[in-house]
């Protein structure tokens, strides 16, 4: 992403921050072609009403109100909308990380600091002694946010966050009676099956596959149909807890 600055209000203390994806985009892109000519397939903004593609300087935005009214909106009417202080990182309150669901949890970015002074690490070091994250609210690329403020090693991590209203109702689910020796079972798998997460061990096994295949067909070569695994099924769930001990 290119570069983005703030500035992280904290009581009356103003900390200068410049934003840093803490993700790397890594999805292979495929270009859309004309299969005919190889062509690749442009996009255009076009109005069935006047037949014609238009400029972006005559697209403007409305929404369906009320009555099925169509309320226009210009772009300097929706700059308007947005705060003085759009832009600003803006600190709440400072509240446990335990309390925050994951989740709300959204896109992870690096704030790093954009000018020289203790004020970044001060307030780094005072998150890290009392275990706490900043909640903060901002406004970034153009859409509002309640976000965290965590302090990693020696750096700021800010997880923007989704809203309540945003958050769909979990189903209402019937649970089944489970036995004892069931639930005995199933404990027993766990912790067979328990272990560490260590991210470096693992990979994105689909792109992996994907960039083997672009290099089959750079040099002529076929593509082959993966053989998925197939797995017999058991007629009741002991069965199958029993043979995935012994696996």
């Amino acid at each position: 992403m290119s570069k983005s600055y703030s500035v992280i209000n904290f009581g009356l203390i103003s900390i200068p921050v410049e934003y840093s994806s803490a993700v790397i985009n890594n999805d292979i892109s495929f270009h859309q072609l004309h299969k005919k000519c190889l062509e690749r397939i442009k996009y255009q903004k076009y109005c069935p009403h006047c037949h014609k593609v238009l400029k972006e300087s005559e697209i403007v935005k409305g929404i369906v109100h009320e009555d099925e009214e169509l309320v226009v909106f210009e772009k300097k009417e929706l700059d308007a909308l947005k705060p003085e202080n759009d832009g600003d990182i803006e600190i709440v309150s400072f509240v446990p990380l335990k309390e925050i669901d994951p989740k709300y949890m959204q896109k992870n970015y690096f704030l790093i600091p954009a000018k020289k002074g203790k004020a970044y690490y001060l307030l780094l070091e005072a998150l890290k002694k009392m275990k706490l994250v900043g909640l903060c609210k901002m406004i970034f690329h153009n859409k509002f946010y309640y976000a965290i403020l965590r302090s990693t090693e020696d750096s700021f991590l800010l997880t923007t966050l989704f809203f309540e209203e945003e958050m769909q109702e979990v189903p209402s689910l019937k649970i089944p009676k489970l036995t004892s020796k069931e639930l005995e079972l199933a404990t027993l798998l766990v912790k067979k099956m328990q272990g560490h997460f260590e991210p470096e061990n693992y990979h994105d096994e689909y792109q992996e596959t994907v960039l083997k295949a672009i290099d089959l067909k750079a040099k002529g070569k076929g593509i082959r149909k993966s053989k998925k695994k197939t797995t017999k099924e058991l007629s009741s769930l002991m069965q199958a807890l029993e043979k995935s001990l012994k696996a």
